[in-house]
């Protein structure tokens, strides 16, 4: 980490969601000239139970994970988790009610497999992706009044409820939000429309990029993904309604 703080305030955050392109994303942006990003991907501050409500955070400690040039018009980090833990969004307000967020959301039936194969890839995770679902509710209780960090599989997949928690502290016009697959299919359209988020100019040239991939032992079972599915129709039908996406290929895929 640096060892002296910027004087600046961290002004955009890549915020979820988790095994969304997040990484991806954090790698092409340390690729542009005119932005920082914290010396390492998800610094996590604003989702850590550190400090009572009363007292204010020490924001030194979090502006030591960056180290902006002359150069840099713009300090960014990546933390998937914010967008999904309950208070981080009022928190990242205190710090800069001026923030620009970047969310990117993947099909959630696709997500929460990937989320469990990282887990268990990671030793985090003993049961099988069918009963990981099953005990998912009982298994979150433990971590209550806060949420699960490992074996939330379906409930990171509720994205209008986060987006919702979003948009109640930021303007619409501070939050942009991205289809994963338009990242992984067509990565400079998708930071052209990043960097004008941004108020910078695009990067002069973008490949697709694969970053930290996880090999899948088998494909999901068609019983898991009937079950997601039926839970999770509901939730991508609405942001069809609200964002203007066409979101058939995630129910059908």
């Amino acid at each position: 980490m640096a060892e002296t703080p910027v004087d600046r305030l961290v002004d955009f955050l890549i915020c979820g969601t988790q095994k969304g392109g997040t990484t991806a994303l954090d790698s092409h942006l340390r690729d542009h000239p005119a932005i920082c990003m914290a010396q390492q991907k998800e610094v996590h501050f604003f989702d850590r139970e550190l400090w009572p409500a009363a007292t204010k955070p020490d924001y030194s400690h979090y502006h030591s994970y960056f180290c902006p040039g002359p150069a840099h018009r713009r300090i960014g980090e990546a933390t998937p988790i914010y967008m999904y833990w309950q208070d981080a969004p009022k928190r990242i307000w205190q710090y800069n009610p001026s923030m620009k967020i970047i969310v990117l959301l993947r099909n959630p039936i696709a997500r929460a497999y990937s989320h469990w194969n990282m887990e268990r890839s990671r030793d985090a995770e003993t049961l099988g992706f069918w009963e990981a679902l099953q005990q998912e509710s009982q298994r979150c209780r433990a971590a209550l009044p806060h949420q699960h960090r490992v074996y939330s599989y379906i409930d990171r997949g509720y994205y209008m409820e986060q987006l919702r928690r979003l948009w109640h502290y930021f303007s619409r016009a501070n939050v942009l939000i991205l289809n994963s697959d338009s990242l992984r299919q067509h990565p400079s359209t998708t930071l052209e429309e990043v960097c004008t988020f941004l108020g910078l100019e695009p990067l002069a040239s973008v490949a697709p990029r694969a970053v930290n991939p996880r090999p899948y032992a088998t494909a999901m079972g068609s019983r898991e993904k009937d079950y997601l599915r039926q839970i999770f129709e509901p939730e991508i039908r609405s942001l069809e309604r609200e964002l203007g996406w066409d979101c058939r290929s995630w129910l059908t895929d």
